[in-house]
């Protein structure tokens, strides 16, 4: 898996090396697999830092960016959110406000990498020995964000389509990168589908805000339909909590069951198949005494 660390033993005559173990991984970025199958993919491993981009256009998506965080805090590493195509926006500001209310905690910059603003505040992160891994949709800006840490033009980039903003794919699958710095930076092709693989921390950090609100409803099992002192309904009456965050956060929570009630009902049916295997080796045990 791409981040791995192993051990080698070098072969200097041949200029190569032979595997001898790969080392425990301290984080895995996953996401579930696309389609009906519920089986983990690991996108990359070992990751320090996460940047998450997202791009200041028509196709920017704050209840998109409240998924990735989930996964981004559930894999041990730290998210960075990287606002990039600050020339195309005109109230960049405001933006930074609104991920602000649904980032706490996390660090956000604003960027154009195409222009080369911004960028010395992503230096502290690019040190030697670390592991960065770029993540986001196609055509938020991850392949010119890499061209300028690297200093060379070693990645494809393609114009966005006319209309939407939406991206092409560039990045077909997932390179690592050594920066003159020392870090290593990992590029993933952009994502067009993010289901959710495990989510129970990540979801808590996502969403500290509206935990903290449940915690001061009247009820301790409020479920914020229709009991009285509902501090959840409460804030979204007064403005301080909007209803897209709150539906998103239901939505979210919802996919997280659903998903804990497969790979439940799927480690029943793999309990049994073992059994199963148990019982017809003992049968051809006793058959052959």
């Amino acid at each position: 898996m791409l981040g791995d660390w192993v051990v080698i033993r070098p072969r200097i005559e041949e200029k190569k090396a032979t595997i001898q173990a790969v080392l425990p991984r301290k984080s895995k970025f996953s996401r579930k697999t696309a389609g009906e199958a519920t089986e983990e993919q690991i996108v990359a491993a070992n990751v320090d830092t996460v940047f998450l981009v997202s791009a200041l256009n028509q196709d920017f998506n704050a209840r998109r960016l409240e998924r990735y965080l989930i996964m981004a805090w559930e894999s041990g590493a730290t998210p960075v959110i990287i606002l990039n195509k600050a020339d195309l926006c005109s109230n960049v500001e405001e933006v930074v406000a609104e991920v602000e209310s649904v980032a706490f905690g996390v660090s956000i910059h604003p960027i154009s990498a195409l222009h080369q603003d911004g960028l010395d505040a992503l230096n502290q992160y690019l040190l030697l020995g670390r592991t960065i891994s770029l993540l986001g949709s196609s055509g938020v800006g991850k392949s010119t964000l890499m061209n300028r840490l690297l200093g060379r033009e070693e990645q494809k980039v393609q114009e966005v389509r006319e209309g939407d903003d939406r991206g092409r794919h560039t990045t077909t699958y997932r390179q690592l990168f050594l920066l003159p710095s020392g870090a290593c930076v990992i590029d993933t092709p952009g994502m067009r589908e993010l289901q959710l693989w495990e989510g129970e921390s990540g979801f808590q950090e996502t969403f500290e805000d509206i935990q903290e609100l449940a915690s001061q409803c009247y009820f301790r099992d409020c479920q914020h339909g229709s009991e009285p002192k509902c501090a959840v309904k409460a804030a979204i009456a007064a403005g301080t909590l909007t209803k897209d965050r709150y539906e998103s956060y239901i939505k979210l929570q919802r996919e997280l069951a659903f998903l804990a009630r497969k790979m439940d009902k799927k480690a029943q049916l793999a309990e049994k198949e073992r059994w199963k295997k148990i019982h017809r080796e003992l049968r051809g045990f006793y058959k052959r005494r």
